[in-house]
């Protein structure tokens, strides 16, 4: 029955609700992640009278949250983007600051070394300059090493990071499953939306999204059910999974992530995206394994062409030069799920033919297949995969063994140990060999005017190639070799190539003219070994024969520059755009003290209003009863 009081009782309790609302609105206008609060007010049922509908006052049908689901996802999504990139840029400027210094980095330490190479083919029997130059080498190594160490610290550094995120997502995890179970409880109690717990636990998945991003599937019940990955599930209902930090199968120093549930464990790194762990394994993956794999193909290659040429010398002892470095060779893993006994043995071919990238060699019904490990193409290989007939593919020779199962897997790294094992060979300054192995001569009394050119060594293993031959012009276009009775046919400036060495001779030479290549027995005072091995570090020796050792070290330094500032103008970027999401968010959510107050003027009018009213309606039943009473 309508009645003035019953009205405005309704009335009264109504605006008392809208002002415990806005004072609660007003307590948390500080309070991080909080979402106002607002009445929802609605007439109740009207009266039906012979004079028509009179109305019966009004209730609060429930206490909204002024909240943006669509604008929660964006900025949500917003803040997980940013996070991964802010963590990929940070890392990115640490390598970036280790390897870019324009004084003590690596190109800075490369050029060192040349120059120390010059000063002894400058100065061949220089002593001091001699040890400069075993000095500045073994400067390069350490600097190398200490990069490498850097970056495996660096790794170390990434792995702690995946352990520490795998435990906060899990502690995540498990708070919001709590809460989720406290939410559908508190609605089934009420029937009504239990919004300071709804904040919670949008609070939590935000800040979950800082860590990883995650997909939110709200229920009936407002539950939300979270997914991470390619869709792994990590809360569903008052249920989670746990995530761990588990080893690579095929490193077990390296940690992955994976989540663990009742179903078993279900590796999921490949597809981590957003976050601080999202930014870490992109960091690990597109720069760190990069920065280290490139650093390993500069040391084989700076390894290779040097060993390669030194050998082709002598020293000041007439000692045929050795290696110059030493370095690490491949490295095989086998996946520990791995059901045969296959194996692999790897040997680096040509530095020029490394590409950098590791390879997945894989065990098929049809034999063995490649394919590298940064893009997933296939790569292919010729040979059979035995010692006698190794695969070989991109600079690699690949000697496969044992019984391996369809499926089997094994990776190469074949430059990843290259830096660990890098050392100078050479102790003994004396040891250089800075001087040609050979020496050539015209004789004497030659009538003619033609000169024979210093010589070079083409085969350094020959085993005739320090033996002295004598050639003798038997006419002005006619000449013999030594004991051969061969006569050849001279022609000026042509290459003449004999037991592993090359000489030319030019101009006029007459019949009886003779020229000696001998063997350089102390190449005191020789440096065309020195130059050839200052020179050589110029030469297109890397990326196939594209790019010298000194460019090499320029693109990757550079290359590391670039991607630390695309790294950095993306986070600038993200940030922006998080921070827009954000305000966008919070213009919805956020309590406006103003706006409150106003609230908080407009409802206490309102309850003194309906105040009045049942004083008035006190005033019309005291009149009744008075005229009642006579």
């Amino acid at each position: 029955m309508a009645d003035l009081l019953n009205t405005s009782i309704s009335g009264l309790l109504a605006f008392q609700r809208a002002l415990d609302t806005t004072s609660h609105n007003i307590a948390n206008a500080n309070t991080v992640g909080y979402s106002r609060q607002l009445p929802d007010f609605v007439t109740r049922q009207a009266q039906q009278t012979g004079s028509g509908w009179v109305g019966n006052g009004v209730d609060v049908n429930t206490i909204q949250r002024a909240y943006d689901d669509f604008l929660a996802s964006q900025a949500r999504t917003a803040s997980s983007q940013y996070h991964q990139s802010n963590t990929y840029a940070t890392q990115a400027e640490r390598i970036n600051n280790l390897l870019g210094s324009s004084s003590t980095g690596l190109s800075a330490t490369l050029q060192e070394f040349v120059n120390a190479l010059h000063s002894v083919a400058d100065s061949p029997t220089s002593i001091p300059a001699r040890q400069t130059l075993l000095s500045q080498a073994q400067t390069l190594v350490d600097r190398l090493q200490s990069y490498d160490d850097s970056l495996r610290s660096f790794e170390a550094q990434v792995n702690a990071s995946v352990e520490r995120e795998a435990n906060t997502i899990s502690t995540l995890a498990r708070n919001l499953a709590a809460l989720n179970q406290q939410i559908s409880s508190a609605h089934s109690q009420s029937g009504q939306p239990p919004n300071d717990l709804l904040d919670q636990r949008d609070r939590l998945i935000d800040e979950l999204a800082t860590h990883v991003n995650v997909n939110v599937v709200m229920q009936e019940d407002y539950s939300a059910n979270l997914f991470i990955g390619n869709g792994q599930p990590l809360v569903v209902g008052q249920t989670y999974a746990s995530v761990a930090a588990t080893p690579d199968p095929f490193d077990p120093t390296r940690r992955n992530i994976s989540v663990l549930s009742a179903q078993g464990s279900v590796d999921i790194t490949d597809s981590i995206s957003g976050g601080t762990l999202g930014g870490m394994l992109e960091f690990r993956s597109r720069m760190l394994d990069p920065a280290r794999n490139d650093l390993g193909v500069i040391s084989v290659a700076l390894a290779q062409v040097m060993n390669q040429q030194h050998a082709t010398g002598v020293d000041l002892n007439g000692v045929s030069g050795g290696d110059f470095f030493g370095v690490g060779g491949a490295q095989v893993l086998s996946n520990d799920g791995n059901a045969g006994t296959g194996a692999a043995t790897v040997t680096l071919g040509d530095a020029g033919a490394l590409t950098g990238s590791d390879y997945l060699l894989v065990s098929t019904a049809g034999g063995w297949s490649l394919r590298r490990t940064d893009t997933g193409a296939s790569v292919s290989m010729t040979g059979s995969g035995t010692a006698d007939d190794p695969f070989l593919a991109e600079g690699l020779a690949i000697v496969v063994s044992g019984t391996p199962a369809v499926g089997d897997q094994l990776l190469i790294k074949p430059v990843a140990g290259a830096i660990a094992g890098l050392q100078v060979l050479v102790k003994d300054p004396a040891g250089i060999a800075a001087a040609a192995p050979i020496t050539s001569a015209a004789a004497a009394g030659n009538a003619g005017n033609a000169v024979i050119s210093a010589g070079e060594v083409l085969d350094a293993s020959h085993p005739q190639l320090r033996d002295t031959v004598i050639l003798e012009f038997t006419s002005a276009t006619t000449y013999t070799l030594g004991s051969d009775p061969t006569v050849y046919t001279y022609i000026s400036g042509e290459a003449i190539e004999v037991n592993g060495w090359r000489v030319s001779i030019s101009g006029t030479p007459a019949a009886g003219d003779r020229f000696t290549v001998s063997d350089n027995a102390s190449g005191s005072g020789d440096n065309r070994n020195a130059l050839k091995l200052a020179d050589l570090l110029s030469q297109p020796v890397m990326n196939g024969g594209r790019t010298s050792l000194i460019a090499g070290v320029g693109a990757f330094v550079g290359d590391i520059g670039v991607k630390t500032n695309q790294a950095q103008v993306t986070r600038d970027a993200q940030k922006v755009v998080a921070d827009e999401a954000a305000a966008s968010l919070q213009s919805v959510s956020g309590v406006n003290l103003d706006e409150e107050a106003a609230n908080l003027i407009r409802y206490q009018q309102a309850y003194l209003a309906m105040s009045q009213m049942i004083r008035v309606a006190d005033t019309l039943f005291q009149s009744v009863l008075q005229a009642v009473r006579g």
